[in-house]
């Protein structure tokens, strides 16, 4: 990866970040706070929804964290190497667990009058999005296998033949 493409990834990532990290900051605020929401139904779930956006903020910051490290690897040529595979492993373990908490969220809303059940609904397709993308980062996950697995034959390959020369 050139020095400018890193430079724009960091960029964006730290853009992310910052706007996460702001997220996270507000509701944390306001479930300090309390709204005071006069509809009881939007009154209990109200803590467990503010719980549950903060720690899929949460997910999405350690997903860009392992990026960031990933776009290093890549930068510095080091990315086919065994050390990938742990941040790889962390993202793919983010996804799930955002997708889980997702999940929880459209458990949590779905009984009662607080949201229309279209809510719920399409919660269901976040899930299975997210899901998605833990897939596409899990057969990415198998390329980089596969291209670990050729470098590390060729060095060997590489190695014999220098000692038959």
């Amino acid at each position: 990866m050139g020095r400018m493409t890193v430079l724009a990834l960091r960029g964006v990532l730290v853009m992310l970040l910052t706007g996460s990290a702001f997220v996270q900051a507000v509701l944390i605020r306001l479930l300090a706070a309390g709204t005071g929401d006069p509809d009881a139904d939007l009154a209990a779930v109200r803590t467990p929804v503010f719980l549950i956006i903060v720690l899929v903020a949460a997910a999405a910051q350690v997903v860009l964290v392992c990026v960031w490290r990933l776009g290093t690897m890549a930068r510095r040529g080091t990315v086919f190497s065994l050390g990938a595979f742990r941040y790889v492993h962390v993202v793919i373990g983010a996804f799930v667990a955002a997708a889980l908490l997702v999940f929880a969220l459209g458990v949590v809303l779905a009984p009662g009058e607080a949201v229309a059940p279209g809510i719920v609904l399409v919660l269901g397709g976040v899930v299975v999005a997210i899901l998605g993308v833990a897939l596409v980062v899990l057969v990415l996950r198998m390329l980089l296998a596969q291209a670990v697995a050729r470098d590390i034959e060729a060095a060997r390959m590489r190695a014999e033949l220098s000692e038959v020369i």
